[in-house]
């Protein structure tokens, strides 16, 4: 008899991927695409948003683009629902997309840092949650992963905006995975700590070794590929007992004291 009798396959499984456009999301997609699984990529930038789906469809991957602004509540139900008709249903649901708004307390910036960052990588998670679950439900192992930040562990100077948000990312991803653990539903975060992706391309090369040395355990910023193994590796169907986890994929950032 083999031990081994959980399935690490989501071929044929449908995944939704929120920020599929660019970084981390478009790794997501990829990366299930390569699985076998049938994609649903969401994102607010028209273009680059097709451009990755054509990108997809072209080595034969199963994958359909929907451009969407998800702080729009109405628009999110609608889109979701045409997801989830169109392929028959979801399985997965990775809310990925994010945006990045720093200011100080006291600054003129900040009312509308904050109203942004908590609509888009907060409330956006919530609404995208809701008008999937129905489908997510009738999934044999259904799955929902928030992509959270090493912002929600600790905290950055002008960024309490983005660090309150994530740590609510966290909050709501342990409150979800016991309210629908009884329905085998698991709900999990990633705590993505330095990864080469737009939101960082401004830091200069030099700044980012000195950053990743001096803070990581191995030294050097990852690739958004890095973040979307982590991903995967929560959404197989064998990872059915992993449930309100905050992964952190940071290279060791979190852990290192000196």
């Amino acid at each position: 008899m083999a031990l081994s009798t959980l399935s690490r396959s989501i071929k044929g499984e449908v995944a939704i991927v929120t920020g599929a456009a660019s970084g981390m999301g478009r790794a997501t997609a990829h990366l299930f695409g390569d699985e076998g699984a049938r994609v649903a990529l969401i994102d607010i930038n028209e273009e680059p948003l097709q451009a990755v789906v054509k990108e997809m469809t072209d080595e034969g991957y199963d994958a359909r683009g929907w451009t969407l602004d998800l702080s729009d509540e109405a628009a999110v139900g609608k889109v979701i629902s045409e997801i989830g008709e169109h392929f028959g249903g979801i399985d997965i649901l990775v809310n990925n997309a994010g945006i990045s708004m720093f200011a100080p307390i006291d600054s003129d910036e900040y009312s509308e840092a904050w109203n942004k960052s908590m609509a888009v990588l907060l409330t956006a998670h919530t609404l995208t949650i809701r008008a999937a679950l129905p489908y997510i439900r009738q999934s044999a192992h259904g799955r929902i992963v928030n992509i959270a930040s090493t912002e929600g562990l600790g905290a950055t100077r002008y960024g309490s905006p983005y660090t309150a948000a994530k740590t609510g990312v966290i909050g709501l991803t342990r409150s979800l995975a016991v309210e629908l653990g009884p329905e085998n539903i698991t709900v999990n975060c990633i705590c993505p700590g330095p990864i080469n992706t737009g939101m960082t391309a401004g830091i200069g090369d030099e700044d980012k070794v000195i950053f990743a040395k001096r803070r990581t355990a191995l030294r050097r910023y990852a690739e958004p590929e890095e973040v979307a193994h982590g991903t995967l590796g929560l959404v197989l169907p064998a990872s059915q007992y992993i449930t309100g986890v905050a992964l952190p994929v940071d290279g060791g950032l979190t852990i290192r004291n000196a």
